[in-house]
């Protein structure tokens, strides 16, 4: 082996090792509380496979209905900053982590009760899928409270000052605020894996009342992370009425549009949504510097696009169950390949994530969610009958592939904004500054299942009816594609 050649393997050799040791040399015994909160969250795919085919099977709603339905479960995202305010000024129980993380946890708990009477028609008078809904409308919300505080906690944990009392260089701090947002991805992961295998199995066992009541175990997690939270106690502030109230506003607002049914009340909840949210980050970040403040922001915008695109919707998952013949099985094991594949990704690339440019870590997430996405278009125009005649490689062979563009690219491209937004996060407004920011970033969801809704309202894919589904899937691709990379190419030079 040449000299060059020995050079370049044991610059790779060291750059893997690297990749490898860093989250571990980061974790710290004082991170154990967050990442159990996180860790929950990842274990929520307990019962992902069997409410998928309960869905299926029992309920009633088309495939454009629990489009729309995803719209409303964004929503609790986009109001986040309601919870921020009550988590840095009001406490629970005495503290205001833990009593916070204890709500959410019980919230959880019931919206699983809930489902799990649903799904073994413990009320006869009343629909499953009403029952349906409310459920998952509470459980949402319980999630919403546990990540606003978790949030809130990640800049909390990481020191900022040394041991005798002297303030760390700005470049430690940052990266060690950048290595916490990645551990708690990775515990979202580590979670995902460990539960994915057995959401399949489970689902191919035992009934969806069943799973759903075993699903009771993920609030326990966070409530034992929650019992183990040892912070020094944020400082106090009284609560601001505009914040509070402005949120509290938009929250009855959306809820009476909903329930009266107004036309276009999706739409109309987004762009009220936006400029409130817009408004009270304007107010919040009025004290940072002003370059550092249109950096976040193009930062957010870019983030925004990177997030917004759409997605195929159930009709896709109904396809494989009857066409391909996929079963719960198998989808567990789908489940577990995706997981896998998630962790190792978040792994390898936690150490290049904190050093190279945001917009450059993006724009090679996008290039890769582009490769990933293909094999789906190759199953959804049934050209696995090909593969399999003449490289005998079938249609599961092929979703094997598929499920890699389930890694968390998505996730990991939150970083280096996440990172920007815990560095300057106001002393005590940590909590709110992250709901704000977070819930601008989840209007880009909000976005997205509306897109997501009227391409499933243009390419319409029923059950038993997928004509349009190979339309749909392409159009979706594209899109992934175009819309970061438009904004990527457009705002990047304000960012870098």
């Amino acid at each position: 082996m040449s000299i060059a050649a020995e050079l370049t393997t044991t610059r790779i050799a060291a750059h893997l090792r690297a990749s490898v040791m860093t989250p571990i040399s980061a974790m710290r015994l004082a991170y154990l509380p967050l990442l159990m909160v996180y860790f929950a969250y990842g274990a929520l795919g307990l019962t992902a496979v069997a409410e998928s085919f309960w869905v299926k099977k029992a309920l009633s709603l088309s495939a454009t209905e629990l489009s729309s339905l995803a719209v409303w479960l964004a929503l609790p995202w986009a109001a986040k900053m309601v919870f921020g305010e009550l988590v840095d000024t009001v406490p629970i129980l005495g503290s205001q982590r833990r009593g916070y993380i204890f709500i959410g946890a019980s919230l959880i708990a019931l919206s699983f009760v809930l489902l799990a009477a649903a799904a073994g028609g413990w009320f006869p008078g009343m629909k499953p899928d009403r029952l349906y809904v409310i459920a998952s409308l509470i459980g949402v919300v319980g999630i919403v409270l546990q990540d606003v505080v978790a949030d809130a906690m990640t800049t909390e944990v990481v020191a900022t000052a040394n041991a005798d009392g002297t303030a760390r260089p700005r470049g430690e701090v940052e990266h060690d605020l950048a290595m916490v947002q990645i551990l708690g991805r990775l515990a979202i992961s580590l979670a995902t894996v460990l539960v994915a295998g057995l959401s399949g199995w489970l689902a191919a066992i035992y009934d969806a009342s069943t799973v759903y009541l075993c699903g009771l175990i993920v609030p326990i997690i966070s409530v034992s992370g929650a019992l183990l939270v040892r912070l020094s106690p944020p400082e106090g502030r009284p609560i601001d009425w505009r914040i509070l109230g402005g949120g509290l506003t938009l929250a009855a607002f959306v809820a009476a549009i909903g329930i009266f049914d107004v036309p276009f009340s999706q739409e109309i909840t987004f762009v009220v949504s936006m400029v409130v949210v817009i408004m009270m980050l304007a107010r919040v970040t009025a004290g940072i510097d002003p370059q550092v403040r249109s950096r976040i922001g193009y930062a957010a915008l870019i983030i925004f696009m990177f997030r917004a695109y759409p997605h195929i919707g159930e009709g896709y998952r109904w396809f494989t169950i009857d066409v391909l013949g996929f079963d719960e099985a198998f989808y567990g094991w789908l489940q577990q390949i995706g997981a896998i594949v998630t962790l190792v990704v978040a792994w390898v690339l936690s150490d290049a994530i904190t050093r190279y440019r945001m917009t450059s870590v993006l724009m090679a997430f996008t290039l890769i969610g582009f490769v990933l996405n293909l094999p789906g278009i190759l199953l959804v125009f049934e050209g696995h009958n090909w593969t399999l005649r003449t490289l005998g490689v079938g249609a599961r062979s092929i979703a094997l592939i598929d499920t890699a563009a389930a890694s968390p690219l998505d996730q990991l491209g939150m970083v280096p904004l996440l990172t920007l937004v815990a560095f300057y996060a106001p002393i005590r407004k940590r909590a709110v500054w992250f709901a704000l920011m977070a819930s601008f970033m989840n209007l880009a969801l909000v976005a997205s299942e509306l897109m997501t809704k009227y391409l499933n309202m243009i390419f319409v894919v029923e059950r038993g009816n997928y004509q349009h589904l190979p339309a749909l899937t392409v159009t979706v691709t594209l899109l992934a594609l175009v819309m970061p990379l438009a904004a990527i190419l457009t705002l990047r030079r304000h960012v870098n």
